[in-house]
């Protein structure tokens, strides 16, 4: 299970869970189904409608984009010792929500769960086979559209708004 399947992260954790040989649940907003959907999903909750842990499945893992499951929710779609990955630093109340990293971390053994807060810096050589996987056609990047910098405060309303669907970009300078 992908929560914030539709998101800038989450269309790429889509598409290489597929390319692992996953069943992939994604979980977003009925306007972004159809997305998720043609990016691979085998399966999609719209979150809009019904809470993910009301679909009675269990996950091997779920990675969390969004950063508002509890980590009881967590658990309950959780098969026993199945993997929460922790990817980005939102959903808790300290710096990047650090604390809710901690938190899982130190619950983990007695929720019968692993526990891995994701911390990745780019390296140039995932950057050349991130851009394989694009120029063969087994990713796509998803991008929702463009602003210019005189606007990136309305950039972020959007990505914060959750109106955006997949990545946006920055323009700098020129056309």
């Amino acid at each position: 299970m992908i929560t914030g399947a539709s998101g800038g992260v989450g269309t790429y954790a889509v598409q290489m869970a597929k390319l692992q040989g996953a069943e992939v649940t994604g979980v977003c907003s009925t306007a972004k189904m159809d997305l998720v959907r043609s990016l691979g999903a085998d399966h999609v909750v719209d979150y809009t409608k019904q809470h993910f842990t009301e679909s009675g499945e269990r996950y091997d893992a779920l990675i969390d984009l969004y950063g508002n499951p509890s980590l009881s929710d967590c658990r309950r779609v959780l098969k026993p010792r199945g993997t929460l990955v922790f990817i980005g630093g939102t959903g808790g109340k300290w710096f990047m929500g650090v604390d809710r990293w901690i938190r899982g971390l130190l619950m983990a053994p007695f929720l019968r769960l692993k526990v891995r807060p994701l911390i990745h810096k780019d390296s140039h050589e995932d950057l050349v086979a991130i851009r394989e996987l694009i120029d063969t056609g087994q990713v796509r990047p998803v991008l929702d559209r463009t602003f210019p910098l005189a606007e990136v405060a309305d950039a972020i309303r959007f990505v914060r708004e959750g109106r955006a669907l997949g990545q946006i970009v920055i323009t700098v300078g020129g056309s």
